[in-house]
């Protein structure tokens, strides 16, 4: 009999980058065989309707815990133990409680075998999320990471089981299919739901310091306000990026794709790209899943220097530069699109099959099995 998985996570319709990789994940776990599931994490602002199907291969939405509700852990426990393994994913900000505390409740009372997912390990946690963190370890049957710095900073930083953690890297999806919306002139791209902290303003000031290229490259920013950032600040971000463009006299050079966009879509976008660009301002993020999509893609990427960046860049299908410095971006930027050598050396040094999500999912899979096995005799000595 196939193995079965229930997935707890934000979900689609809901769009962040966690949804989206839950998806993907889930998509390709189950390989579209019936009998597995989705719990979707939704809060207050939620519609708290079902998730459309994603693809076919999708599984269903079997419940929603509304995250505004009290002690909606119970039935996530009693959705999750209908399958035979459960998916975690773990971010500070989708549980309740304090610092995301009632997951907890969740791992120690749900009775099948229990992987989870950490979206996020932070280097100076506070007191209470370190202890959150080292808890949800403690009671999950395995871990992952999706970086070894990630599981680096897990295991030397918090009071952890090293032997429970494995490295398994975000996957990325097939583009080289996708038809290529080619420009006649140079394309950077950077994408991803917008946002203080995405670093867009370095790159505007980027694009100013290659005007004297000929032709100017253009630089698109696809992707749509963070649905947060758009309910607590409005488009405030932005509308100062429109301006800083105006200011700096780009703003003829620079498309905004303010929409979210279909698989498809986006395929076409990434393979439009001479260079990925990722300015991001964070010198935490140990994931990013625009970045392995990049790289799994074949497109040179120029990043600041932000954990997963270093981890995967270095020696490999990219070029690094410091964060806050628009002109080491652009100097780097302008390297790949006139050293054709270059760009050619930096795309031959990605590792793309390992990083596709079937080979991502083979690996969950196994851990999977692993648990399983494991958790055979002791269930067969209850029995007796």
């Amino acid at each position: 009999m196939p193995v079965t998985f229930g997935f707890l996570s934000t979900h689609p319709p809901t769009q962040c980058g966690l949804a989206t990789f839950n998806a993907a994940l889930a998509a390709q776990l189950t390989a579209g065989v019936p009998g597995s599931g989705v719990v979707r994490l939704a809060d207050g602002d939620d519609s708290g309707a079902p998730a459309p199907v994603v693809s076919a291969a999708t599984p269903p939405v079997v419940h929603t815990w509304r995250t505004d509700q009290p002690n909606g852990w119970r039935r996530a426990v009693a959705a999750l133990d209908r399958f035979d393994v459960a998916v975690v994913q773990h971010e500070y900000g989708i549980y309740p409680g304090l610092d995301g505390q009632d997951v907890l409740p969740v791992l120690r009372n749900v009775s099948v075998p229990t992987i989870v997912v950490l979206h996020t390990v932070l280097t100076t946690p506070s007191p209470r999320q370190q202890a959150v963190l080292e808890q949800i370890v403690a009671a999950a049957d395995a871990v992952v990471t999706m970086t070894d710095t990630a599981r680096t900073r897990l295991t030397t930083g918090y009071r952890v089981d090293a032997r429970k953690v494995t490295v398994i890297p975000h996957g990325a999806g097939s583009h080289t299919s996708a038809p290529s919306a080619r420009t006649d002139r140079p394309h950077l791209l950077t994408w991803g739901l917008l946002g203080p902290g995405k670093g867009i303003e370095w790159a505007l000031q980027a694009l100013a310091h290659l005007q004297d290229l000929d032709p100017a490259p253009m630089y698109t920013i696809a992707g749509r306000t963070h649905p947060k950032v758009l309910e607590q600040h409005g488009d405030v971000y932005r509308d100062s990026l429109h301006k800083l463009a105006a200011d700096l006299g780009v703003t003829d050079s620079v498309v905004h794709l303010d929409s979210y966009m279909d698989a498809a879509t986006l395929s076409r976008v990434i393979r439009s790209a001479d260079v990925v660009v990722l300015p991001y301002d964070s010198t935490e993020q140990v994931t990013s899943g625009v970045l392995i999509e990049a790289v799994g893609a074949g497109k040179p990427v120029v990043a600041t220097e932000f954990p997963h960046a270093v981890e995967l860049l270095a020696d490999g299908p990219g070029l690094l530069v410091p964060h806050h410095d628009p002109k080491a971006l652009a100097d780097a930027v302008r390297r790949v699109l006139t050293d054709r050598s270059l760009a050619e050396t930096l795309t031959a040094r990605t590792d793309a099959p390992t990083l596709r999500w079937p080979a991502v999912a083979a690996r969950y899979a196994a851990v999977a099995e692993r648990l399983i096995a494991a958790s055979a005799p002791a269930v067969a000595a209850v029995g007796a």
